[in-house]
């Protein structure tokens, strides 16, 4: 697999990857971790780990996906629009590198431009780092806050063993049983409003190496995590991985997808795929209602896109550490207007970089400048 996502660092909880944005249209361990994205040319794309920050909730930078196999379209060149107001639904996490930033460089003359076009929009708070002992208060304290002000966050379990198959992003639990234990933790600190779990990055579309056995204990363990979160919070919606549109054909995702539980609403609510990813919003519509044609199981099921960095498709020539040229997506919202689609929203966060512009996981001014201009 050649082009997913990038490399994520994850420590706590982080409006980006926290432990505790295609084409225009409690205490110290209460905190939350930051996230970072995947890579291209390598096996598929799966997140990194972000460094565990020392904030309250703990704040960790998301990992960088790898990207499963290269894209094979060039990048739209039309004119972008300003990317639409993000969805008033969704819950902005205080606390996030590219925030940390803003708030510590109020006279760079690239901080206006970064604050509203990133700072300020909604994005998912990763739990990336394995610290059993804090990650029920780490993730309440991010469900909670979203609570307080009726809207909905977006958290990303990224813990389980062997992930990235030892690349840019590995780490995890140590074994299954350790993980199964820190799905039970992160579940308890859901609470019971509405959230959205995008479960394990590239835990599905890379999981090639690992032995059929192997394999299937963790698809196993997936579909249980699934059953978890969805029983400690009858409103959580639980998405799985379903990579990308550059990278497993829809019928061999959706195969695979299937031994995790990803069709069984009892643990489900759909898929999510371009994590930390470039691929076009378009091209990943028409992949993901075609998985999710080939999953079966009910009408019910949906997609979930991440928009962060697509707005001007994935780079002809398949990089993904950084790649230039690269634009912010369709804002954060969920309402999408397409069918079977639940939301598109922004998993990485733009500006943490994928291990080329800074160390994977830490916020890069320039980048993110780059993708925001």
């Amino acid at each position: 697999m050649v082009a997913v996502a990038s490399v994520v660092v994850a420590v706590g909880t982080a409006t980006g990857m926290m432990s505790a944005l295609d084409e225009g249209s409690g205490a110290e361990a209460a905190k939350p971790e930051v996230s970072s994205a995947p890579r291209l040319d390598q096996p598929p794309v799966v997140p990194s780990e972000s460094p565990t920050l020392a904030k309250s909730p703990s704040v960790e930078p998301s990992p960088t996906k790898k990207a499963g196999p290269s894209p094979t379209r060039t990048a739209e060149r039309k004119p972008r629009p300003a990317p639409a107001p993000a969805s008033p639904r969704l819950y902005l996490h205080p606390e996030s590198h590219v925030l940390d930033w803003v708030r510590a460089h109020p006279g760079d003359p690239r901080t206006p431009l970064i604050e509203s076009r990133i700072g300020d929009r909604p994005a998912a708070v990763w739990f990336a780092d394995f610290a059993p002992s804090t990650i029920t208060a780490r993730v309440r304290e991010v469900t909670s806050g979203a609570a307080e002000e009726g809207r909905v966050p977006v958290l990303v379990a990224y813990a389980i063993p062997d992930r990235d198959c030892g690349g840019a992003s590995q780490g995890g639990a140590p074994d299954l049983d350790a993980y199964d234990g820190w799905i039970d933790g992160f579940a308890a600190g859901l609470g019971s409003g509405e959230v959205i779990v995008v479960l394990e990055p590239d835990s599905v579309a890379q999981s090639e190496c690992l032995s059929g056995g192997r394999r299937a204990d963790r698809f196993a363990s997936l579909a249980r995590a699934g059953r978890v979160l969805k029983s400690a919070d009858p409103k959580a919606r639980v998405y799985y991985d379903a990579g990308h549109s550059g990278w497993n054909t829809a019928a061999a995702q959706a195969g695979l997808l299937k031994q995790a539980g990803a069709a069984s609403p009892a643990s489900s609510d759909g898929i999510f795929s371009n994590v930390s990813n470039f691929h076009t919003t378009s091209d990943e519509i028409a992949y993901d209602r075609q998985v999710l044609d080939d999953l079966g199981g009910p009408s019910s099921l949906g997609a979930v896109i991440d928009t962060s960095r697509n707005g001007n498709g994935a780079p002809a020539e398949g990089d993904w550490c950084d790649p230039a040229g690269r634009k912010l997506g369709r804002a954060p919202t969920l309402d999408t207007g397409e069918a079977r689609i639940d939301a598109y929203l922004w998993v990485k966060l733009p500006g943490e970089s994928d291990g080329c512009d800074g160390a994977p996981g830490t916020f890069s001014p320039s980048y993110a400048y780059d993708l925001a201009r």
